[in-house]
């Protein structure tokens, strides 16, 4: 079913479909909404150019509005990441064929001197919907396309992801199914909605079901759960490090009164699932995924502490020449010997999956379509048993003496230590060749060099080539709007940067 669908199936619904701390809608009222919305944008589009329409707001109501008449007026609206600024935001808008833009006062100062060659419409301004013409009546499929997503862009340039009717739809179907979700549930949003977290994990569910979603502007780490009673909230997504941002605010007596069920979403640690789960009593479910949404590997009963799950058999982890890497072998200890042969990218050998491309970009299209299958550009390894970890991305591959370390292995060992609390590992060029091992470290408690070097002698699985080199203690790792580290901007620091650095040939941390 595409999005207008599901909609038009709730327009004569007078349950809740959305809350605020302000206001209810019920169905009725949220479906007529965006069709006013609809008929409204479709007056003011020009037929010969891409009917792309910018949405840079927070979690508002006019944003999941927004998104809602895109679903029913079959124009494609674009989620703008408010955390981009001047060259780049144009760059995004340009890029995506945005051809009118939707603001309101909280975000419009993004645009303060930008010469940006569009419309822009103030949300906020009485009237601005004008006079609604006829409500469009769009022909749409599974593959119509609904949203642009720009990717977190860790790793470089963000690049907008096509996003069909059918990869929203779909993973609600799923998760409402797997997690056993109801119109008796109510959704819980803080995520951004320029991101496919909130969008395919948390409202797809809700218009499957016919369950309330309840927004929160932006994220609030002490505010997360006053929400959550407030609203009653039953469901919430969350993605990088959210949840290490609640544990963060102090313990209370209360804090397993609350009426919160499930937490799903992804790149949490074993430690906060597991410390977040006890704290507020609920079961938090980590998975894996990207926006391309073209590699699937599912947590099963039985799953492993640090395991992604299980992947199906088209998803296989191979090597730069393409074979497929060896299982990972591990010592007496749990710890894997062989990480340097066994870890490799995560690749769908059957085709593309749910992924419909990058708009406007071939040459980043083709790079993740390379013999017919997507190469994910994650990396990954698998025990004897098929269970799949995660080592990071493509891009944090460091060759070091002529060996290839991966960083998020070495990040998990650093974790180990209960004085850090955040870790980031990532590449600072070797002065002769290669580059050397960097690490970014906020800590929880107090820490020193000499500390720090005893704690990685006790390490029998860190290899000596892994070891950092330079360590920089920070109060916080740079982030996308999405929680997501952004290392590029940790290596442009470079060694410079460095609060403890490592002899070269030996342990010691001066």
């Amino acid at each position: 079913m595409t999005i207008r669908d599901l909609l038009l199936a709730r327009a004569e619904q007078d349950t809740p479909a959305l809350l605020t701390r302000q206001r209810t809608w019920t169905w009725r009222e949220f479906v007529s909404d965006a069709q006013d919305r609809a008929a409204s944008l479709a007056g003011l589009l020009d037929r010969d150019r891409p009917p792309h329409v910018g949405l840079l707001m927070e979690n508002t109501p006019e944003m999941l509005l927004g998104l809602a008449a895109a679903g029913l007026g079959g124009h494609v609206a674009v989620g703008v990441n408010n955390t981009r600024r001047g060259d780049a935001l144009i760059a995004d808008l340009r890029r995506a064929d945005v051809q009118l833009l939707l603001t309101d006062p909280s975000q419009s100062h993004l645009l303060d001197g930008l010469d940006l060659g569009m419309p822009v419409i103030d949300t906020s301004r009485p009237g601005w919907l004008g006079n609604s013409g006829a409500r469009p009546d769009p022909v749409l499929t599974d593959a119509s396309l609904f949203m642009l997503i720009f990717t977190s862009g860790t790793s470089g340039r963000p690049k907008a992801v096509r996003i069909t009717h059918e990869k929203v739809t779909y993973p609600g179907q799923y998760l409402a199914e797997r997690l056993g979700l109801t119109a008796s549930d109510v959704h819980y949003i803080a995520m951004p909605l320029f991101h496919s977290n909130a969008v395919m994990a948390c409202w797809g569910p809700a218009l499957t079901t016919g369950a309330p979603v309840a927004l929160r502007e932006r994220f609030s780490a002490s505010e997360f759960i006053p929400d959550v009673r407030h609203f009653g909230a039953t469901y919430a997504s969350y993605v990088g490090k959210a949840l290490t941002y609640v544990l963060d605010t102090p313990e209370r007596g209360d804090d397993t009164d609350n009426p919160l069920r499930i937490l799903f979403g992804n790149e949490a640690g074993d430690r906060d699932t597991r410390a977040f789960a006890e704290r507020f009593a609920c079961q938090v479910l980590d998975g894996f995924g990207s926006t391309e949404n073209a590699v699937i590997v599912s947590r099963v009963p039985g799953t492993p502490p640090g395991s992604l799950g299980q992947s199906p058999e088209d998803v296989a982890i191979l090597d730069e020449a393409g074979k497929e890497c060896p299982p990972a072998q591990f010592d007496q200890h749990g710890r894997v010997t062989n990480l340097e042969e066994c870890v490799g990218e995560l690749v769908n050998t059957s085709g593309s999956g749910q992924f419909a491309g990058y708009y406007n970009d071939y040459e980043a299209t083709a790079a993740r379509m390379r013999g017919g299958m997507y190469w994910s550009g994650d990396l990954a390894y698998r025990d004897t048993d098929g269970w799949v970890y995660f080592a990071g991305r493509t891009s944090d591959w460091l060759r070091v003496d002529g060996e290839n370390i991966a960083c998020a292995p070495v990040e998990e060992i650093l974790l180990r230590d209960p004085a850090i609390d955040q870790a980031a590992v990532y590449a600072v060029p070797d002065e002769r060749s290669g580059d050397q091992v960097a690490a970014a470290i906020v800590l929880r408690s107090p820490l020193g060099p000499e500390d720090f070097e005893r704690f990685l002698n006790d390490q029998p699985d860190l290899s000596p080539k892994a070891r950092p080199r330079y360590v920089t203690l920070v109060d916080e790792l740079p982030r996308t709007a999405t929680n997501k580290v952004l290392k590029r901007e940790l290596a442009a620091a470079g060694a410079s940067a460095a609060t403890w650095i490592r002899e070269e040939r030996g342990t010691r941390y001066s």
